[in-house]
C-alpha cells in the first residue's frame, strides 16, 4: 500500500514521475483498512522540498498511511507561497486534539540559536509534550532531535567551530535491533550540522540506547527503550544535490564553508556528487513505520490506549 497525499500536492507528480506508488486521496476512500496516521511537523523554510524526501522514503512500505502536514505557526513564508500552506499545512494547534500512529518532525535552520532565543521555542516544547501523550512513536530529525533530548532529559548540545557537513560511514551497534533491522555493518548518512552531544551524555541515560555511530560524525541513531522516541543526527532523506544546493548557498552568503567530505569525487566540485545513502534511508523508515509504529500501535487510535501501550512514559 502506498502513502495518501491531497490531488494537488505537488509531491504527488514528482514521486509519480520517479515511479513511486502514492495514492491520491480520490483513490484512497475506497480502501476498506485502517491507515497509519502520520503528522510531519516541518520546521524547514522549504517546505515544499522537504515533502518531497521525506513522502518519498515513507513511500517504501506495504502500509498505507494518512499524511497530515503541519506547521508550527501561521507566520508567512518567505521560501513557500502562502498559497501552498493555505492549501496543505495545518497548525499545530488545529490537529493537538488527534492522536497519530507517527510523527516525524524534521530540522530547522537554527544551529547556532541558544533554545531560549527561538521565537517557537515554547510552542515546540508543547508538541514534545503532547507527541508523549498522543503519538504512538515519533521521529526527531538533526535540530529537533537535539532540541527534543534536551528538552525531554536536559541533555546539552555543544557547537563545533565549522559545520559538519558530508556523507559519512556508520556503523550498526546492535545486530538484533529491529530499527536497523536489514542494514549492513557498515553505511553512509549525509550530516549538515554544527551541533552535537557528547556520546557520554546519551550513555547517562538510562532510557536511551544508542543504535548507529560514525568515528567521523558521532551519534547518529538513538532511540528510547519503549520506543516511543527516535533520534536522527543526519539525514538520510536527502536529495542527491541536496548537500551541493547548500554549499552554494553558504558560499554565496560569505560563510567560508567547507567542501562537503566524502562528497564529491577527488573532492572536486566540478564533479557529480555519488549518492550511496538511498537505500539505507528508505529502510530506516520503512523499518521505524513496521517495528515501532505498525506492530505496537493500538488499533483503536485514541491517547488512552496510546498511553497504555507506553507504560515506562515519564
Amino acid at each position: 500500500m502506498p502513502i495518501k497525499i491531497p490531488d494537488q500536492l505537488p509531491a504527488l507528480s514528482v514521486l509519480d514521475k520517479e515511479n513511486i506508488f502514492v495514492m491520491s486521496e480520490h483513490r484512497a476512500v475506497n480502501q476498506d483498512i485502517r491507515p497509519m496516521e502520520v503528522a510531519i511537523l516541518n520546521l524547514m523554510p522549504n517546505k515544499i522540498e522537504t515533502e518531497v524526501q521525506i513522502l518519498r522514503v515513507l513511500a517504501n512500505t506495504p502500509l498505507q498511511i494518512n499524511v497530515d502536514l503541519v506547521r508550527i505557526h501561521a507566520n508567512e513564508s518567505k521560501n513557500t507561497p502562502k498559497q501552498h500552506l493555505d492549501n496543505f499545512y495545518r497548525l499545530f494547534d488545529d490537529i493537538k486534539d488527534k492522536q497519530y500512529d507517527g510523527l516525524i518532525v524534521t530540522g530547522a535552520p537554527l544551529a547556532l540559536m541558544d533554545y531560549s532565543q527561538v521565537s517557537y521555542w515554547d510552542k515546540i516544547c508543547e508538541v514534545f509534550d503532547w507527541a508523549e501523550k498522543n503519538v504512538t512513536s515519533t521521529m526527531y530529525s538533526c535540530w529537533a532531535a537535539h532540541a527534543a533530548l534536551y528538552h525531554h532529559y536536559g541533555l546539552k548540545r555543544h557547537l563545533r567551530d565549522t559545520k559538519l557537513s558530508g556523507v559519512f560511514t556508520h556503523n550498526t551497534l546492535d545486530p538484533t535491533e529491529q530499527l536497523t533491522r536489514g542494514f549492513d555493518e557498515t553505511f553512509s548518512v549525509p550530516h549538515s550540522r554544527y551541533g552535537y552531544i557528547d556520546r557520554s551524555d546519551y550513555e547517562s541515560v538510562p532510557d536511551l540506547r544508542i543504535l548507529a555511530e560514525s568515528e567521523q560524525a558521532g551519534v547518529y541513531l538513538v532511540a528510547s527503550k519503549n520506543k516511543q522516541q527516535v533520534y536522527l543526527t543526519g539525514h538520510p532523506e536527502y536529495d542527491p544535490l541536496t548537500l551541493h544546493d547548500e554549499y552554494h548557498r553558504d558560499l554565496a552568503a560569505d560563510l567560508s564553508p567547507h567542501i562537503p567530505e566524502n562528497y564529491y569525487p577527488d573532492s572536486n566540485v566540478s564533479n557529480k556528487p555519488v549518492t550511496n545513502w538511498r537505500s539505507h534511508g528508505s529502510l530506516l523508515f520503512t523499518n521505524w513505520l513496521n517495528y515501532y509504529v505498525y506492530q505496537i500501535t493500538p488499533y483503536k487510535l485514541d491517547a488512552e490506549n496510546i498511553q497504555a501501550i507506553h507504560p515506562g512514559k515519564k
